[in-house]
């Protein structure tokens, strides 16, 4: 459930096919996330979970699979 709908978000916010996004892709690299996309991502994700995600830990967010582990994680 969590993987769909932060599925969901990267494919509304990176104009991609949702069926297209995998857990190992890179967020930066697969999907072109700038530092400017990737606080614009992390605060859909803050409302979307109701979570907080600490500026020390955008550096351990790699891939959609990571994301999606610090989100169960803190939920």
């Amino acid at each position: 459930m969590v993987l769909e709908k932060v599925k969901h978000i990267l494919a509304e916010q990176f104009d991609v096919e949702e069926d297209n996004i995998t857990a190992e892709m890179s967020i930066a690299d697969d999907l072109g996330a700038d530092s400017l996309d990737v606080v614009d991502l992390l605060m859909s994700i803050e409302d979307e979970f109701e979570i907080e995600v600490p500026d020390g830990e955008v550096d351990n967010i790699k891939t959609v699979g990571d994301l999606v582990n610090y989100i169960e994680e803190h939920m």
